[in-house]
């Protein structure tokens, strides 16, 4: 691997690829052009779908015949495919890389380690984003690769901001990161989908619920995220004496309601962990 000091990427004059043009990738580009962060000309993907390949140029985003080219016409690279190929194409990649490019990978599982030694390229980002990307509000964790500089993160924060949060934290906590926040939002679609549940049981229209539901936790999430106090308070706030939502409560404790989150995110953070190993 290369250890030379890389030239920095100017902050609005680079293009950016994508070597993978699915969903992610596509709500990342959408993202980074609606931001105003790159225009669409500077953005580019190869898919030989044509639904793909639609999704991509309808905002104006450049698509071309393979990979090798995306790779030639790029600063930046975000690798942006499936785990199960992701070694393939590093390894079909790897004769294209240069010192000038900058590797990011949103490919879940998949440790900086075995990035760096199957591209040759150390000059990397892991990122974990989610998909609520696909509405701006991601929440995405950075990490840096041995020869990526704090400017090179700098740089994948400002692309991943325009979807969402961004945090850094340490490789090591990715696969807790992933149990978190990665499968976090399948957890909080089954919450909605049995608040609402219950509301249909307690005589609601199935239309009002859903609604009631989903609003309903986007401003508890808004609440603890903008309010500045604990979860804890802000739930004793909604909490009165013998009231309507402390029996609500005392039902959830009944059924270990917290207890099957936390062990949720735990069991999802132990199979990505195994993920990886393997």
């Amino acid at each position: 691997m290369a250890n030379n000091v890389a030239p920095p990427i100017p902050s609005d004059n680079f293009n950016l690829g994508f070597i993978g043009a699915g969903k992610m990738a596509e709500s990342i580009a959408r993202g980074i052009v609606k931001s105003g962060i790159l225009p669409a000309y500077r953005i580019g993907t190869a898919h030989k779908r044509v639904e793909r390949r639609s999704a991509f140029q309808s905002f104006g985003v450049s698509v071309v015949d393979n990979n090798h080219q995306v790779v030639e016409d790029s600063d930046v690279i975000v690798l942006s495919v499936k785990p199960q190929i992701v070694k393939g194409v590093a390894l079909e990649l790897r004769p294209l890389l240069s010192e000038k490019h900058l590797l990011v990978s949103v490919v879940a599982g998949v440790k900086l380690k075995d990035l760096q030694e199957w591209t040759g390229h150390s000059r990397f980002v892991r990122v974990m984003p989610n998909t609520p990307a696909a509405v701006g509000q991601a929440a995405s964790v950075i990490t840096l690769g041995a020869s990526a500089t704090e400017m090179d993160g700098e740089l994948v924060s400002r692309l991943f901001g325009a979807i969402g949060k961004v945090w850094k934290a340490d490789e090591k906590l990715f696969d807790a990161i992933t149990g978190l926040s990665g499968s976090g939002p399948a957890y909080i679609y089954l919450a909605i989908e049995a608040l609402a549940d219950g509301g249909v049981a307690a005589g609601l229209p199935r239309d009002l619920a859903l609604g009631l539901a989903s609003q309903t936790v986007l401003g508890a999430a808004s609440m603890a995220i903008d309010v500045g106090k604990h979860p804890g308070q802000l739930k004793d706030d909604v909490t009165s004496p013998a009231g309507t939502t402390i029996a609500g409560i005392h039902e959830l404790e009944k059924a270990g309601f917290r207890g099957i989150l936390m062990n949720a995110v735990v069991a999802a953070a132990q199979r990505s962990k195994d993920l990886s190993k393997n």
